[in-house]
């Protein structure tokens, strides 16, 4: 198990890599502001109680763009049936029309870029606000244009840390103020303490990083996330950025692609069972009875037998049959099984996925904490506004 949360069976072979324990012990006995935030003691920059207050009743807007917003949507999506109050999220160039979503309804907003110049936030922030809605900013202390806008409409501006990327700021202001916002308390979320006093969470964590280094060295770049719980593919779009800008670098990375289970048994399974094998996976499943309350219908005969099981009781079957078949096709894969859904348990998956990603780029030789041909792009969009 990776916690009491989360079990964990590992990718079916070993192969010992003694770089991997050592910048481990480097990593974990630097001052590192990214790792802070993941800590239960780390404090955050706003007061609560009184956003709390100021918001009220009203619904609200999240407006932002990749790690701005996709941890938020990830809990919003895990825990929803916890959530009182109605989320809508923004974090693409569309033409937005939710005034049948709002109608009569003052609103709050909250605005998220790191830069403060984020264009896509920028268009959207001016798309979707109104004059009487409550306006939250959370960007850097720098001089930029969103803060230049907060101040222009009175609005509070709760500082983005320097040093903490997008991708890797959920646990931080950026994640935790929403979360809290829907009821959840951000200390139960930073379970990165616990973690590592832990000798089996370390030695998982080791192992499967001393695989995967395996697995791409041998050319397997492609991490197929074979997803049984819809309601993780918001945390896999988290997933997704968080590995493929902190380690697709110098000619190396890995292209992590979201395959949800058991649809794509009937599409792409094919190529993944017999097509090129350039791939390794990671099945997630979720541990809890999803029941259908009645059936309009008996089932017939061959398939009478359906009326006896839950729907996750299937899910489990269709995942132990596609884990035996890659057995069979010496397919690597590691299984990761959901005991409990609650903030904790989503808390220590970004904690272990944020430390095997940054682990695994400290070992292929590349920087897990900038992006700069993502910049590269947003220079050239601007050329054409000149």
């Amino acid at each position: 198990m990776i916690t009491k949360n989360i079990g964990i069976k590992n990718f079916n072979f070993k192969k010992k890599n003694q770089k991997v324990k050592k910048e481990l012990r480097i990593l974990l006995s630097q001052q590192n502001e990214i790792l802070n935030s993941l800590k239960d003691n780390y404090i955050n920059n706003y007061n609560i109680k009184k956003i709390k207050h100021q918001i009220g009743k009203r619904s609200i807007k999240l407006i932002g763009m990749g790690g701005s917003i996709l941890g938020a949507k990830a809990i919003y999506e895990f825990l929803k049936k916890k959530i009182k109050k109605k989320f809508l999220f923004y974090d693409n160039l569309k033409n937005f029309d939710d005034r049948h979503l709002f109608k009569n309804q003052f609103n709050a907003n909250i605005i998220i870029s790191k830069s403060g110049n984020t264009l896509e936030t920028i268009f959207n922030t001016h798309s979707l606000i109104k004059k009487k809605d409550k306006n939250i900013f959370i960007t850097e202390n720098k001089k930029n244009y969103l803060r230049k806008l907060a101040q222009t409409l009175k609005s509070e501006v709760i500082d983005h840390s320097n040093y903490i990327g997008g991708r890797y700021s959920v646990l931080s202001e950026v994640g935790m103020l929403p979360a809290e916002l829907m009821g959840f308390k951000s200390k139960n979320f930073r379970q990165f303490n616990h973690m590592i006093k832990n000798k089996f969470f370390l030695n998982t964590l080791v192992s499967n990083v001393e695989a995967i280094l395996y697995l791409v060295k041998n050319r397997k770049y492609n991490s197929i996330i074979i997803n049984y719980d819809q309601s993780l593919n918001n945390f896999f779009e988290w997933y997704q950025q968080l590995v493929a800008e902190s380690l697709g670098k110098k000619n190396t990375g890995i292209l992590p692609i979201i395959s949800n289970m058991p649809k794509d048994n009937h599409s792409l399974m094919q190529l993944y069972l017999d097509g090129f094998k350039h791939n390794f996976y990671s099945i997630f499943f979720s541990e809890e009875k999803l029941k259908i309350k009645n059936f309009e219908h008996n089932f017939f005969h061959p398939y009478n037998f359906l009326k006896k099981y839950d729907l996750n009781k299937i899910l489990f079957f269709k995942k132990k049959a596609t884990e035996n078949v890659f057995m069979q096709k010496k397919i690597p894969f590691r299984s990761i099984t959901l005991k409990k859904r609650n903030d904790k348990t989503l808390g220590e998956l970004f904690c272990y996925f944020i430390l095997e990603t940054i682990l695994i780029g400290k070992c292929l030789g590349v920087n897990p904490y900038d992006q700069p041909s993502v910049e590269l792009i947003k220079k050239e969009t601007k050329k054409f506004f000149n």
